[in-house]
């Protein structure tokens, strides 16, 4: 008896280290990033906010860095012909859904809770965006950012995942308020991590990135407002000094759009 236990532990211990091996060889292999590069970044702002349009899109323009903007259509219309200006320059123009549920919970969403959702009601409204999107930018987005980045509809044992409907519809769906990069060899890119960037000093975003590069990943950086100073805020001279670091290319930087990245990664691996 403790022959065969001991016999099943050498085979187990074997089997692991085998494992393990095989993991550590993966993990060792560097993605294939194009042009030499180290690392990817993407930045990416919600919701058709007035200071994208007025503040961070010339900021961007100005260093030649294209970003990923999930638009609410209500907020886009104010604006719409900068927002076409901003697609036509190679911006991209993602889907955020039509109405932006979220939990309940969240005050400024109680009569639109996912909660009472189902997921043909939640398909109906990220279909209605994109028919916005397709109808004013003459293409449906080819990447999605969750509403508060919850990923669940209904209640209780009737609780289900939308990813599905994302990733039925979509090169990418961008996750939020995420605690790390993606690892490209192995992200579903159907939920994306996303960290947040507002409110964050350069010295703290280049840190991200440069944790990111060390293992060859991809970070997405979310934000909202640009401006000066504010809650919800993606600071302009934090902004600016994480430009000018990206685009040196002794730093070893790819930036780019969502859509671009997702479909170079889907691609290489």
């Amino acid at each position: 008896m403790k022959l065969t236990t001991a016999l099943i532990f050498c085979c187990a211990l074997t089997a692991f280290s085998q494992y393990e091996n095989k993991g550590g060889n993966e993990q060792m292999e560097r993605f294939p990033w194009p042009d030499n590069t180290q690392c990817a970044v993407s930045l990416t702002f919600d919701d058709a906010r007035l200071s994208q349009i007025e503040k961070g899109m010339p900021l961007l323009d100005k260093y030649n860095i294209k970003a990923t903007f999930y638009i609410s259509p209500d907020n886009c219309l104010h604006y719409l012909d900068e927002w076409k200006k901003a697609a036509a320059s190679g911006h991209e123009i993602g889907n955020h859904t039509f109405t932006h549920p979220c939990t309940g919970n969240y005050a400024f969403s109680r009569n639109n809770a996912l909660e009472n959702y189902t997921p043909e009601r939640m398909a109906s409204d990220i279909d209605k965006a994109n028919e916005f999107i397709e109808e004013h930018f003459g293409q449906p987005a080819a990447s999605f950012a969750y509403p508060c980045g919850q990923k669940f509809v209904g209640r209780g044992e009737k609780c289900r995942s939308y990813v599905p409907l994302v990733a039925n519809r979509f090169k990418a769906g961008r996750s939020w308020l995420d605690e790390d990069s993606n690892d490209p060899w192995f992200c579903d890119t159907s939920r994306l991590l996303a960290m947040e960037a507002d409110g964050k000093s350069f010295q703290q975003l280049k840190e991200l990135i440069l944790a990111a590069r060390q293992e060859g990943r991809w970070i997405i950086f979310a934000g909202h407002e640009m401006q000066e100073s504010g809650a919800q805020t993606t600071l302009l001279a934090s902004l600016d000094s994480l430009c000018q670091f990206m685009k040196d290319p002794a730093n070893g930087i790819w930036v780019d759009t969502v859509e671009h990245i997702a479909t170079y990664v889907e691609n290489n691996r």
